[in-house]
């Protein structure tokens, strides 16, 4: 008895002094490590911004939604108020009741929340997309176990114009990752900065009234106003989409941008898709006019012309004598389509869009110097927009340029550029020979409803205003009677442009395969304040740009003039020169002719 009670007296006075370093020596920090426990960081993200077009329209938003979770254990006591404990028979009636209460809100059926409600473990969770009024309504049922879990809940990303400007504004994930476009582009002003709240939690999961609480309030992302106008793309959309149905084609593009600042109005891409449920988007998830690159074809023939033309080895009405077929090397280059020997001009050559005419006059230039124009137009870089998923195009130097390539870039062979690379090279010819970088978003809002207006840069002359407006007359040209594209005419409108057709390469089958047809422009050409551009990938009804891409950019044209609403100018066009006789084009002495050439010149 004696040992017994010595054994029972160290024991107890080992827990008398645990007691004492407890609650004596130790207490503030065991009162601490027990606050930890039983306090709980929930983070609080911060809502998305705002994506507007340049009239107002919402092209993307965030909304509220939460997680709501149910803790089964928890569950079983629901309207079993004289049952003391969980039993089989009382959690089945209060599963039951739950489910049948809650199915409705949640907008699902009492018999798939069941096995939900009855599970193992203390966290199931119900729904991720609950609407805060929705979840008020579930509070005020006051089953127990069922509370939101603002971890793991994420605002839900909303695009109101839906697959019409998808693959430009972008999409968002359901984890809250940017996946694309502007979203991707301007996500670190977008996504703002998340804040968190900290409160003492009970052993049932509740909030204590009276607990510590704190926290740090979520600051939103930055609304941002874009340069596109919501009617403009749109239509553009609308209108490429039925062409590529109507042609049987693989993709498209439509570029529409003002021709003296170069902001975009649109930016069109087919195939699209729907950026609500991007989990089941089966179109193109990138932007094509910036992330795919083609051969242009004719469409370049107007930096070939403008080149020469600035350097003073050409003139507008000097002859050029164009026979049906002419060797370079190992190659008989030929035309679109066969012919008697042509005498035209140098802008009757470009309005006909003959291959022959361009390579007698790019052949007045070195192919350096050729580059140098191709460059400053913009071929060989990135548009400077800063779109994720952009391609600089392929141009190689002009020392790596092989026998016939020399004459193949000429008219836009052997080179690769992207629909917004095309579309710059004509708001240069449009804007007076100055180049200016594109630019797509206006400005941003913060949450203090702070506008600041986007950065600007300064434009670049490639070439001179008499160059422009000389090369402007020629586009002119391409658009009459006698041009290649009179299908893009606009009563009451002067409208300057260029066809393009070209082999198109399939880098998925690793050769060339179908064609690539486009028609870039702009109007008034007198005064220009709109530039077209549409791009149509091997399509199957037909493969002209005249025909295929020609209408598309008379319909967006149309319409982009009358939502801007710029009137006629009421100007008669100037007269231009496109053939001579063959009389003239032998007795001149500056006649462009095919003359015998030294091996490797």
């Amino acid at each position: 008895m004696r040992g017994l009670t010595v054994a029972v007296l160290f024991v107890f006075s080992i827990f008398a002094a645990q007691l004492l370093r407890i609650q004596g020596f130790d207490s503030a920090a065991v009162a601490e490590e027990a606050l930890k426990q039983r306090t709980e960081k929930v983070v609080i993200p911060a809502l998305r911004g705002k994506i507007t077009s340049s009239d107002g329209v919402v092209l993307a938003s965030s909304r509220a939604r939460e997680t709501v979770v149910a803790d089964p254990t928890a569950v079983c006591h629901y309207k079993q108020e004289h049952a003391k404990t969980c039993s089989p028979v009382t959690m089945g009636a209060a599963v039951d009741a739950a489910a049948t209460a809650l199915a409705p809100l949640l907008g699902t059926t009492a018999a798939d929340l069941r096995p939900k409600l009855a599970g193992k473990g203390q966290y199931q969770v119900l729904d991720r997309k609950v609407s805060p009024l929705t979840w008020r309504k579930i509070a005020a049922l006051g089953i127990p176990g069922i509370y939101k879990d603002s971890a793991e809940s994420v605002p839900e990303r909303v695009y109101p114009q839906g697959p019409n400007s998808a693959s430009l504004v972008g999409y968002v994930t359901n984890d809250g990752a940017a996946g694309g476009g502007l979203e991707s582009m301007m996500d670190k002003a977008l996504k703002g900065t998340p804040g968190y709240s900290v409160f003492e939690r009970a052993q049932d999961g509740s909030k204590i009234p009276g607990g510590r609480q704190g926290g740090v309030k979520a600051v939103d992302g930055q609304d941002i106003t874009l340069t596109v106008n919501a009617n403009i793309q749109w239509y553009a959309q609308n209108a490429l989409a039925q062409q590529m149905g109507k042609m049987g084609a693989q993709s498209g593009t439509v570029v529409v941008m003002n021709a003296k600042t170069s902001k975009v109005l649109a930016l069109a891409s087919y195939p699209t898709y729907d950026p609500n449920d991007i989990g089941r988007a089966k179109g193109s998830l990138v932007n094509k006019a910036l992330s795919d690159v083609f051969e242009p074809g004719s469409t370049a023939k107007v930096m070939t012309v403008a080149a020469a033309l600035e350097d003073k080895k050409v003139t507008p009405d000097q002859p050029v004598i164009i026979p049906n077929r002419m060797k370079r090397f190992d190659t008989n280059f030929k035309d679109s389509h066969d012919h008697p020997t042509l005498y035209a001009t140098v802008a009757g050559a470009l309005a006909e869009s003959s291959n022959i005419g361009t390579i007698l006059i790019g052949e007045t230039l070195e192919s350096k110097r050729l580059e140098e124009y191709y460059r400053k137009f913009g071929l060989g870089s990135k548009s400077g927009l800063g779109f994720p998923g952009e391609s600089a195009g392929l141009l190689a130097p002009a020392e790596k340029w092989s026998g016939t390539q020399r004459s193949t870039v000429m008219f836009g062979q052997g080179l690769s550029v992207t629909a917004m690379q095309a579309a710059s090279v004509f708001q240069t010819i449009a804007n007076g020979g100055v180049r200016v970088t594109p630019s797509l978003v206006e400005g941003t809002t913060n949450a203090d409803g702070e506008f600041t207006k986007a950065e600007t840069k300064p434009g670049t002359r490639v070439v001179s205003k008499d160059t422009a407006t000389k090369v402007n007359a020629m586009l002119e040209g391409v658009v009459s009677k006698e041009g290649t594209a009179p299908q893009a005419q606009i009563p009451g409108y002067r409208i300057a442009g260029k066809t393009g057709t070209a082999d198109f390469y399939d880098a998925r089958l690793r050769k060339y395969s179908g064609k690539t047809a486009s028609f870039i422009g702009y109007a008034p050409a007198d005064d220009p304040e709109i530039v077209v551009a549409v791009i149509v990938q091997r399509p199957s009804a037909s493969i002209f740009g005249g025909t295929v891409a020609a209408p598309v950019f008379h319909d967006v044209m149309t319409y982009a003039l009358q939502e801007l609403k710029i009137p006629p100018t009421g100007t008669a066009k100037a007269p231009i020169t496109l053939s001579v006789s063959p009389e003239e084009a032998a007795s001149n002495p500056d006649t462009l002719r095919d003359k015998p050439r030294e091996r490797g010149k």
